[in-house]
């Protein structure tokens, strides 16, 4: 009798591929820009997750898939607000014709970002060297690293109007720098605490430190 043939086998199939991550449903910079406006506003300690989920529109889960913790949504927050200002600030000074120009168009460039709704909310650097400078040593290290490169900034933006002879060569670019932040993040401060400021008039006075 003839043997029944040996039913074959489907052949072994490939394992299926992992399917890839998902793609992140939110914008980095929207999101961070909502966090940067209630840090501003309420400063590091007295900011909730809940204050956060809400600025940044995001499930509480999605903010800790995206962020360790609320320091680590300040950090990034926190760089987020340094590069957009510096952004700005440069855009400001770009449309000077010589270095004295320019220097004034970033002190006016101050005042308007101190002033209005902007003003009331206030400066994320400013607020972190008075919050947290002293007892975290990251955010200090970011502090002074953004008013060191604003500083930079305007120095070499008054050794540019020393080339252009729109500034004296006598006036000492470090330490007229260095007032410059003075006054900068004093204005900042200013327009936090809902002071007026008559920005012509400050700015012409900050611009007698070039005489």
């Amino acid at each position: 009798m003839q043997k029944a043939a040996r039913r074959s086998r489907p052949a072994a199939q490939p394992p299926a591929a992992q399917p890839p991550g998902r793609p992140r449903e939110f914008d980095m910079d929207t999101a961070l820009d909502g966090a940067v406006r209630v840090f501003c506003e309420r400063g590091y300690h007295a900011t909730s997750i809940g204050d956060l989920t809400a600025a940044m529109r995001l499930a509480t889960g999605s903010v800790y898939k995206a962020f360790r913790d609320k320091h680590a949504v300040f950090v990034a927050a926190f760089e987020r607000y340094a590069s957009v200002r510096r952004e700005q600030t440069r855009s400001a000074a770009a449309r000077g014709a010589n270095g004295r120009e320019r220097l004034r168009l970033v002190l006016e460039s101050y005042v308007e970002h101190s002033q209005g709704s902007e003003g009331r909310r206030g400066c994320i650097v400013v607020g972190s060297a008075v919050e947290l400078s002293a007892v975290d040593p990251v955010i200090r290290a970011r502090v002074s690293a953004q008013l060191a490169t604003n500083e930079s900034f305007i120095a070499g933006l008054i050794r540019e109007g020393q080339a252009d002879g729109s500034i004296p060569e006598h006036v000492e670019a470090d330490d007229t720098a260095r007032l410059m932040i003075c006054i900068t993040q004093g204005l900042r401060v200013v327009g936090k605490a809902r002071l007026p400021l008559d920005g012509e008039r400050l700015v012409g006075v900050a611009m007698k430190l070039l005489a």
